[in-house]
């Protein structure tokens, strides 16, 4: 019987060994993503971009808080707290930074030069220095381009199809935005072929804003181009409303901006270059290296736009089309009318 019972507690004990041994085991460490956000926490635009992230990454089998984590920082539309930002996830030793905006890409880059960084909603990779080229990154960032030096130019037509007899454009822009100088050259050079004068202002902050708009007033600009820049984004509706005030016809990049009551808008979509973002942490958190995986840049456009005459202007609706659509280009009209989103596909 000794020898039976022996024989038992062997067993049991033998059987327990592994089951003590997994346990041991440090659980399986969980990525951590940094995100750089150019806006606000409480914004809903920044909250619904941060959302299509996340999604993207859900369909792709990452749940923030699970299987992967994470870390947001918001630099509330203040350029100054990049550098403090992306230095703190560096200190966190994410395993990858996603950068939404040139500036924001900018201070990751000048962070560290090992963490791969996916850059969004950049406006000029290429001539802002953040990569060599778009087919060949090469370093430790990539991602996705939304083409704003080249929309530039199609932006003044739209405005000019618009407003026919405008002379003067303002052309507002944020002096420290990396792309900065690249969407002005672009702007000066379709105001010559338009036969318009542009008037450059700059804005680095809210007051700096209303501050220009008093200099549009003074020197009796007849239409509004406003640069592709976080800012100007985060300060969408006092933009829309200022120019609503003094009755400017204008354009941005993004559809909220036309949402928010201004008069157009035509660009990419940036929730689709959100999700996208969401592709290139997936591949690189696989194994992929930043310098292997080219930067995309959208293939569509849309083009929104207010029905009513809120800023000077009742644009008609199939000379915005055709203008936006441009030689080359596939317009694909939803309905008689074009009231609302176009989507514009490049050919």
């Amino acid at each position: 019987m000794r020898l039976i019972g022996f024989a038992v507690v062997l067993a049991v004990g033998l059987t327990l060994v592994p089951l003590g041994t997994a346990a041991a085991q440090p659980p399986e460490k969980v990525p951590r993503v940094g995100y750089l956000n150019p806006g606000s926490a409480s914004d809903p635009l920044r909250q619904r971009r941060l959302d299509a992230f996340r999604q993207s990454l859900r369909e792709l089998g990452y749940v923030d808080g699970q299987n992967i984590a994470i870390e947001s920082r918001w630099a509330e539309g203040q350029y100054d707290r990049y550098p403090a930002l992306a230095a703190d996830l560096v200190r966190l030793k994410v395993d990858v930074i996603v950068a939404m905006s040139g500036a924001a890409t900018q201070a990751a880059h000048q962070a560290t030069r090992t963490i791969p960084i996916v850059m969004s909603l950049v406006n000029d990779p290429v001539g802002s220095r953040l990569v060599p080229s778009l087919a060949r990154p090469g370093g430790n960032v990539t991602g996705t381009s939304v083409m704003a030096p080249d929309l530039v130019g199609k932006q003044l037509e739209l405005l000019k199809e618009v407003v026919p007899k405008v002379s003067r454009v303002a052309f507002l822009r944020h002096p420290a935005n990396p792309a900065s100088a690249a969407n002005l050259r672009e702007a000066e050079a379709a105001a010559r072929v338009l036969g318009v004068r542009l008037q450059t202002l700059e804005a680095r902050n809210p007051q700096e804003i209303d501050s220009a708009f008093a200099a549009m007033t003074r020197e009796r600009a007849g239409a509004l181009l406003i640069h592709a820049d976080a800012l100007f984004g985060n300060q969408r509706r006092q933009i829309a409303e200022l120019a609503t005030k003094r009755r400017l016809p204008s354009i941005f990049l993004t559809t909220e901006y036309a949402e928010a009551g201004g008069l157009m808008a035509f660009g990419p979509n940036l929730l689709d270059l959100e999700r996208r973002a969401a592709t290139y942490v997936d591949k690189i958190l696989k194994g992929a290296k930043p310098a292997d995986l080219p930067v995309e840049q959208p293939t569509t456009f849309e083009l929104d736009h207010q029905p009513q005459d809120r800023q000077g202007a009742r644009p008609d609706d199939f000379a915005i089309a055709a203008a936006a659509g441009g030689s080359g280009h596939r317009v694909a009209r939803a309905g008689a009318a074009l009231w609302g989103a176009c989507v514009m596909a490049f050919g």
